[in-house]
């Protein structure tokens, strides 16, 4: 890899050997300070933009959207708001990194075909079961749904299907809630596929809210009421639901919501026309290996946001639903390796050997200054012992390979004048801010994308406590990338 040896924004020499932390923090800063520079025009704060609006908090009354709590999902509202900002060609629309498929429904209801890339079995079901809940099935689906709320059959003695356990899962249920999983899940295979697997969907929305856990970023959270073994905890997550309460409730949110149409809730388009729903298909597996097998020139437009460079490990913070579905546990380390590189666990990968064409995304990381300067100051770091975890010097630097990968088959699938908007936050490890925006921006412009805008939201995002701690408090930004072919 290549040395910052002048910085080609200012033509300003940069120091070649930084050799203590305040050396490697100014250099990065200077560095930092230059690339923004380079992108000041672009770089607009849009009072529009909350974080409601780039989180799944905006979804919670919208029908359809509002049924699995998949808090790292932007809102449908973001999209049609995008949409309307910058009009897209019709045409087909991409999500290279699908999660629970708001791009996909949103883009659907506004007249778009939409196609999804999604790793996780998780997402994959969301999905599944949303395509399923707006298709010809629907009426038999509700009467379905009524007939389950009649009979309530996971109550009536009978027998029981097994599920997963998972070392990360192991005692997240009540004896009791584990009994009723498990004559739910027997019960569910006695029905039309369609119906099963809105059952089974429905059962995935509800397993946080009657376990001993929560979701907390990078891990299961234990409520101090379990019993699982190892486990001290002051932690309280408060009413841990029933089994009966939590899916008679999801049962009747699905029931209710199925059958109305899928009326515009955006401001926007309430005067538009009623625009027939477009085609919705998933792609089953991970960017890196799908995204070269897809056509040239064939997407109007892509909507996304891939998974950020923080450490969270969706595998873990899933990992009840996976074991619902049957993952087992070197199924489970086989998916973590197969997302982009975000965790501290994640690996290199032979990223040539997928497709030898991207040499080109690999040079613009490699003479990336801002990159190579972060890069190699975290390395510093590691070898100093100074990281609260070896992984994240590896995790950071791969990050960048990976995504600077998927940016190049980004433009390659893209007609012209098509746009690309992504959802993304900035990050800080051992007191470096790591401007992910502008980075990112700079390799798609190598690659051939005009960068139209890097839309900034008002409110920016704090640090760890760990963070502030070490080395004080300094917002960074969470952004909308907007580039063009």
């Amino acid at each position: 890899m290549l040395n910052p040896t002048t910085n080609q924004s200012t033509n300003r020499p940069t120091q070649t050997n930084p050799n203590s932390d305040l050396d490697f923090l100014n250099q990065i800063k200077t560095l930092d300070e230059a690339l923004t520079n380079y992108f000041a025009h672009t770089l607009t704060v849009d009072n529009c933009l909350t974080r409601k609006l780039v989180s799944f908090q905006a979804n919670k009354n919208r029908n359809y959207y509002r049924w699995y709590k998949y808090k790292e999902a932007f809102s449908a509202d973001l999209v049609e708001y995008l949409i309307k900002k910058y009009p897209l060609k019709t045409g087909k629309i991409l999500d290279p990194f699908a999660g629970a498929g708001t791009t996909l429904f949103a883009c659907s209801a506004l007249g778009y075909d939409a196609e999804g890339i999604e790793v996780l079995p998780v997402g994959q079901k969301i999905i599944e079961a949303n395509i399923l809940a707006r298709s010809e099935y629907k009426e038999e689906i509700i009467t379905g749904l009524e007939r389950w709320l009649g009979q309530k059959p996971w109550n009536t003695d009978g027998e029981t299907k097994k599920f997963e356990i998972l070392r990360i899962t192991n005692g997240a249920y009540s004896q009791e809630t584990h009994q009723k999983i498990q004559r739910y899940l027997y019960e569910i295979e006695n029905e039309n596929n369609a119906l099963k697997e809105i059952l089974l969907f429905v059962l995935l929305c509800v397993l946080e809210s009657i376990s001993y856990t929560r979701k907390d970023g990078q891990y299961l959270r234990w409520d101090y009421r379990s019993e699982r073994k190892g486990v001290r905890s002051t932690f309280d997550k408060g009413k841990i639901l029933s089994f009966d309460d939590a899916i008679n409730q999801k049962i009747k949110e699905l029931k209710n919501d199925i059958p109305l149409q899928d009326k515009k809730q955006d401001l926007f388009s309430l005067l538009e026309p009623e625009k027939k729903a477009g085609k919705v298909n998933l792609l089953k597996g991970s960017c890196l290996e799908i995204s070269p097998n897809l056509d040239s020139n064939h997407y109007s437009g892509i909507i996304t946001s891939p998974p950020y460079c923080n450490r969270y490990d969706y595998t873990r913070t899933y990992a009840l639903e996976h074991a619902i579905l049957g993952i087992t546990e070197p199924e489970l380390i086989e998916l973590r390796q197969a997302m982009v590189s975000c965790t501290v666990e994640s690996k290199a990968k032979k990223i040539l050997e997928i497709n030898p064409t991207w040499k080109t995304a690999i040079e613009s990381c490699n003479h990336q200054e801002l990159l190579q300067a972060i890069t190699k100051y975290l390395d510093y770091k590691r070898n100093k012992k100074e990281l609260n975890n070896n992984g994240i010097y590896r995790m950071v630097k791969n990050y960048f390979y990976e995504m600077a990968c998927i940016i190049q088959e980004c433009y390659r699938v893209l007609k012209k004048d098509g746009l690309i908007f992504m959802v993304n936050d900035n990050v800080r490890y051992a007191g470096a801010v790591i401007s992910i925006d502008t980075i990112l921006s700079k390799i798609a412009e190598d690659i051939g994308f005009k960068i139209e805008n890097i839309l900034i939201l008002p409110q920016g995002k704090g640090n760890s406590s760990q963070q502030m701690g070490k080395h004080g408090r300094q917002v960074v930004r969470k952004c909308i990338y907007i580039w063009k072919k």
